[in-house]
């Protein structure tokens, strides 16, 4: 160890930790959960493949209103939400828009906003 390195003994905490999970989690969610969801909702169950009967509004709503179903549209809407809106922070940076703390409060209370609303209009369900 360099003899003139003098550790910081009381660093500044970062707050970037959090949204780095909340990027993480949102990229994974998109990444592995979103193109099946898109998969039977949006092309087998149309083409007949899977069983009208599987997706009538009672099963729905019975999967909805449940907690593993709650959760799952929570994921769904909040999750990719965040991610979203870190990429959109971080890339305004890369594209030379410094628009410092003001830009970063905008990107995620939008993220905070969406993920709000999902929250709601699972417990309105």
């Amino acid at each position: 160890m360099n003899p003139n390195y003098k550790v910081n003994r009381s660093p500044k905490r970062s707050d970037e930790p959090v949204w780095w999970g909340l990027f993480g989690a949102g990229g994974t969610w998109f990444a592995m959960i979103t193109p099946i969801t898109i998969l039977v909702l949006g092309i087998l169950a149309p083409l007949g493949i899977i069983d009208a009967e599987a997706l009538s509004y009672d099963r729905v709503a019975d999967f909805a209103t449940s907690i593993i179903g709650a959760l799952f549209i929570i994921g769904t809407l909040a999750l990719p939400m965040w991610h979203a809106m870190h990429r959109v922070h971080h890339g305004m940076h890369d594209l030379k828009f410094h628009t410092g703390v003001v830009g970063k409060i905008a990107c995620y209370a939008i993220a905070g906003l969406i993920s709000a609303l999902a929250v709601i209009f699972v417990f309105m369900i």
